[in-house]
């Protein structure tokens, strides 16, 4: 370990780990960005009164492979078609996260003050949480 802490191949893996997140979040940003572009093109479209058909076809013109798929564009044609204006996807209601309420957190508080060496894995087990509710309550709800 110490050799490859002086050579500086430890420092170098970690720049290039964060090169590479970075390089994958902006290309998902890129594509999401695109996505919506997509869907001002689809709703433009829509105004001119095209098909669907139409519509996927001058799509796949301008943007070639990263085009939407073709059932993606007819499902956002049929909505815009139908009066919708927003171009954004909606929001969904998920499940809430329900395991990080003040009374867990006070139940974890309670173990952590008993063992702080303890391990997530071992807190779960004692507590009956799950590993990442525990996890999650411990960064977030208990900061640590």
């Amino acid at each position: 370990m110490s050799i490859l802490v002086s050579t500086g191949l430890v420092e170098s893996l970690v720049r290039y780990c964060c090169f590479c997140l970075v390089v994958f979040f902006s290309l998902v940003t890129f594509a999401m960005q695109e996505n919506i572009e997509q869907r001002h093109a689809i709703k433009f479209f829509v105004k001119l009164n095209k098909s669907a058909t139409e519509t996927f076809a001058s799509l796949t013109e301008a943007y070639g492979d990263p085009t939407l798929s073709r059932t993606v564009v007819f499902k956002w044609h049929k909505t815009y078609k139908e009066g919708r204006e927003n171009v954004e996807d909606d929001s969904r209601s998920g499940r809430p996260i329900s395991s990080t309420n003040d009374q867990n957190v006070e139940v974890v508080r309670a173990v952590m003050a008993t063992d702080r060496r303890l391990s997530v894995r071992m807190i779960a087990e004692e507590t009956g949480f799950d590993k990442n509710a525990v996890h999650r309550i411990l960064t977030h709800g208990l900061h640590m």
